[in-house]
């Protein structure tokens, strides 16, 4: 959330991707429209005390510390905040309920952007932008900033503004236990090439191998792609201006070919469907049947709460390619954050908490507590303490893409559906490419 929790965040596309057409539709009717209200009495308006506000949370993996945290701001303002969690499989559809019969909550979980897009469309999120040219932007990194940001002309037809802030940075890489993968953390792989013969190597074994769900296709192929291609061209792909059907890209998939071809996926297939990233995270945090995952770091969240006792697993970025023209760079994605809704009875009340719940004291508690990577510079530079398991996502984190664009609905089945078919053999890297850009295309 590495988690999906996101992202942090992390599976469930194909089932996101289904509410949040859903939701557009839903929103349409009810008559929400618009662009989203800017925060302009903020500055001058007195803080609300004595009132109750909702909190609805997509991060089971983060339910107790923001459970905590509430707690601790009541004692100290006299604000009541209720943290309502259906879970990461139900937190869209809810959401979409609540705006559908205009009940929504004072604040919400930002999730990807193809998902809160319909909601910021429609006038549900309050837009943050004046409030982050002071000092409130100081808890978080200039990166983390502009990744929430969307930007004029961007791909989901967003009205450009700043709709949530984050206490979480989210990286990607890959989850290993030497014990079934055989990499030593402190010798790893120095290339794709070397990486993938570890991991075939270690698919001889019973609980070896390396599996990545099919809904986290998209963010490895833009992790893989980043080798050959710079952060302009992997926006510009997202927006239509450069083609999938460029080198790159094609490297990239390749690479997935490569590791079908060597022998290195764990089952000769991609799990999929709606519980795929659950499942990959099962299989390895609580079942220890798979050597090696690729996952966001708030899959270290999802083992810290289900299988607190397992320690003896390991982060790290993805190695470089040995043709690559530039050191790979994980997507750069804001983890668990928040959204305060401007039609609320309290949106001075709801940001005054989402202030105080972004500082680095409470930044610190979620690190601490719920093993994620923090936003606030101050953390970060102060070297905040990690737990070992997030050091290879931290490390990858310095190096993200900031990418403006994302990924269209459209794009995102295409490769999840198209990768499962080229590692059972049923496309070639040429074919898939092709279908992609056929997606690409129909998505303009």
């Amino acid at each position: 959330m590495l988690s999906r929790r996101l992202n942090r965040y992390n599976g469930r596309r194909a089932a996101v991707v289904a509410a949040a057409g859903a939701a557009a539709v839903a929103l349409v009717l009810t008559g929400c429209s618009g662009g989203a209200s800017t925060a302009t009495s903020s500055a001058s308006t007195a803080a609300e005390k004595d009132v109750t506000l909702t909190f609805l949370n997509q991060s089971r993996g983060q339910e107790a510390v923001l459970n905590e945290l509430a707690k601790k701001y009541g004692e100290q303002t006299g604000v009541t905040v209720t943290v309502d969690t259906p879970g990461p499989v139900d937190y869209l559809p809810k959401l979409q309920a609540d705006a559908q019969s205009k009940k929504m909550p004072d604040i919400y979980s930002s999730f990807n952007p193809v998902s809160m897009a319909p909601f910021y469309k429609a006038g549900w999120a309050l837009d943050l932008t004046k409030e982050l040219k002071g000092d409130w932007s100081k808890n978080f990194t200039p990166e983390v900033i502009k990744l929430a940001t969307f930007e004029k002309g961007n791909n989901l037809g967003v009205k450009p503004g700043v709709y949530t802030v984050h206490w979480e940075n989210q990286a990607y890489g890959l989850i290993s236990d030497t014990k079934n993968s055989g990499i030593d953390p402190a010798n790893p792989p120095k290339s794709l090439s070397d990486l993938i013969e570890q991991l075939a190597s270690s698919n001889k074994g019973a609980n070896g191998g390396f599996s990545v769900a099919a809904s986290l296709t998209p963010q490895f192929v833009q992790y893989l792609a980043s080798n050959w291609l710079t952060d302009a061209q992997i926006n510009d792909t997202f927006a239509g201006k450069y083609k999938w059907t460029s080198s790159g890209w094609e490297k990239a998939f390749q690479v997935i070919a490569d590791l079908k071809k060597a022998g290195a996926i764990q089952g000769g297939a991609i799990p999929g469907g709606q519980t795929d990233n659950p499942t990959v995270e099962t299989n390895f945090f609580t079942k220890h049947s798979v050597g090696t995952i690729f996952d966001a770091s708030p899959g270290v969240s999802v083992a810290h709460k289900t299988a607190p006792d397992y320690t003896s697993f390991f982060s790290m970025a993805l190695p470089k390619a040995s043709d690559a023209k530039y050191s790979p760079r994980s997507p750069g994605v804001p983890g668990k954050g928040a959204v305060i809704n401007p039609r609320g009875e309290h949106v001075q009340a709801s940001l005054d908490f989402v202030k105080w719940l972004t500082a680095p004291e409470q930044q610190a508690v979620f690190a601490k507590e719920a093993y994620i990577i923090p936003t606030s510079p101050e953390l970060l530079k102060a070297g905040s303490t990690l737990p070992d398991s997030l050091t290879g996502f931290a490390a990858a984190a310095k190096k993200q893409q900031v990418i403006p664009n994302t990924f269209s609905a459209q794009v995102t089945d295409a490769i999840n559906r198209d990768v499962q078919s080229l590692v059972l053999g049923q496309l070639t890297v040429k074919d898939l490419l092709a279908d992609v850009q056929s997606a690409q295309d129909a998505s303009q």
